[in-house]
């Protein structure tokens, strides 16, 4: 048996991989995320840890009641959201809330760092943004300087869980590469972007390829939850887990998720960079790999904010309704920035629009539009993915709103490829990070500790839906170039 924990942004999830692949116990716990100003995200990571200690005991009482005892769990992966700046003193005390992928304070710190290191582009392979972790450390050291001052290491979200499960400070390089400290096609951490941001290679965690075991459980935390001192593996960031999980594991495999954030990820066996067009070129979590990923801030979080808008009892509700109403060329249009954007536009002041309202329209027919809208945005990332050089041969649909076959259905129509859903698809990147597990322990092939999961179902796309979906495209696009000017006036 093996443990996958992922510490996701609205909640952390745990669950239970045995070696035939199938997932016999999970737990999750809820997060909230703290916006104390505006374009502001953090989070708490003793909440983190808190959260961990639940889920974990709830995925070892699920597998107690099928006769699984918490001894025969063999090792843990670790998978998390990437970007995060967690902060500790000297003592591994946290100094601050944690600042998140997706606060956007750190717009003009961006620019300085890229002014101070002119090759930041061609060493990191991304254009620096406000949601990576550099930038938000010279934020702190500009405007918090007691706090900067104070600071002994810098982890990201998981490696937090990693520093109170076995007391080591260590990270993978799928999650470490979001940083933009890192050398992307080196594999190692850059001294000259380290210096830039003011801080140094002891600061860092060590770098390990995503199976590497790096550490084993504190005897204090083995014994409270009944598990023997197994070791602990570096995991990977959360969509690179996510990956694994799905088995994209060889060049051209790719995967588009449908979480709070939308992602295009598409594998990769070279470094490979596009980042005029915001597309982020990250190592994979395994050995020798590395993948492309575009990133949407708000993807099934628009249609959370549109069921509150709309009065609809749930989402649920919300897609019912959208499916029976159906979509028309007398739909709105949406524009899905409701946290600002990154791919294509890396424009923290983007806002979420509803355009083309008249006396007719109903809260399903906002549904429909925020529907479309998001499938608009995540298409833009995968024309910025693929103008890179690669080209995506399967693309397998994940995460919570992949569950609609009416919203998978349109997405195959607006990008124009057939979609694949597959099992395990709902544990997301806890999934992946427990494969990771296993392959750290037994040290056999990918192919065999990282399988294809079983198609339930394929979406392909329908030529007049299509056309539709192409033709307010251009509408799309335009209401952005208006828009875009007073988005930094307001």
């Amino acid at each position: 048996m093996f443990l996958g924990i992922d510490l996701g942004t609205s909640g952390l999830k745990a669950v239970l991989l045995d070696r035939a692949h199938q997932v016999r116990a999970s737990a999750t716990a809820p997060l909230t995320v703290q916006q104390p100003q505006p374009l502001w995200r953090e989070q708490q990571p003793a909440d983190w840890w808190q959260a961990c200690e639940e889920a974990l005991a709830g995925v070892l009482r699920d597998a107690a009641a099928q006769g699984i005892a918490a001894r025969q769990i063999e090792a843990i992966g670790l998978s998390g959201q990437m970007h995060g700046a967690t902060l500790l003193d000297a003592g591994d005390q946290v100094l601050r809330p944690a600042i998140l992928w997706n606060d956007g304070r750190s717009h003009g710190e961006c620019a300085e760092l890229e002014r101070r290191v002119p090759a930041s582009r061609q060493i990191t392979g991304n254009q620096m943004m406000p949601g990576f972790t550099a930038p938000k450390l010279l934020w702190v050291a500009r405007h918090e300087p007691q706090v900067f001052e104070r600071i002994a290491k810098v982890l990201l979200p998981k490696d937090y869980l990693r520093l109170r499960l076995t007391g080591q400070h260590a990270s993978d390089l799928s999650d470490a590469a979001g940083t933009l400290w890192l050398d992307m096609a080196g594999r190692d951490w850059s001294d000259e972007l380290l210096a830039a941001t003011g801080l140094a290679r002891q600061q860092m965690p060590t770098l390990h390829e995503g199976p590497e075991i790096t550490g084993h459980l504190r005897a204090e935390v083995a014994q409270k939850f009944g598990l023997r001192r197994i070791p602990v593996v570096a995991g990977a960031g959360d969509n690179a887990a996510g990956a694994i999980g799905m088995g994209i594991v060889q060049p051209g495999q790719a995967m588009l998720s449908l979480g709070t954030s939308g992602v295009f990820f598409v594998a990769t066996d070279g470094f490979l960079a596009n980042p005029a067009q915001g597309v982020h070129s990250f190592c994979h979590a395994l050995p020798r790999t590395w993948h492309l990923m575009s990133v949407m801030l708000s993807a099934a979080s628009c249609l959370d904010h549109t069921q509150r808008l709309t009065g609809q009892a749930d989402v649920p509700s919300l897609l019912a309704a959208a499916q029976r109403r159906g979509i028309s060329d007398a739909t709105p249009y949406y524009l899905p920035y409701l946290s600002g954007e990154r791919t294509p536009h890396n424009n923290p002041a983007a806002k979420a629009v509803f355009f083309g309202l008249d006396s007719a329209t109903e809260g399903a027919d906002l549904g429909n539009a925020t529907l479309e809208g998001v499938g608009q945005g995540l298409l833009d990332g995968i024309e910025a993915v693929e103008a890179s050089g690669v080209r995506a041969n399967q693309i397998v649909l994940v995460g919570g709103g992949s569950r609609s076959d009416y919203w998978a259905q349109m997405l195959s129509n607006i990008v124009n490829r057939p979609l694949i859903r597959r099992e395990g698809g709902d544990f997301g990147p806890a999934l992946g990070a427990a494969r990771l597990a296993r392959l750290g322990v037994d040290g056999g092939s990918v192919a065999e500790s990282c399988p294809v999961p079983t198609s339930l179902g394929e979406f392909l796309p329908a030529p007049e839906q299509h056309a539709r979906h192409a033709q307010r495209r251009k509408v799309f696009h335009r209401l952005y170039r208006q828009l875009e000017p007073l988005y930094s006036s307001t």
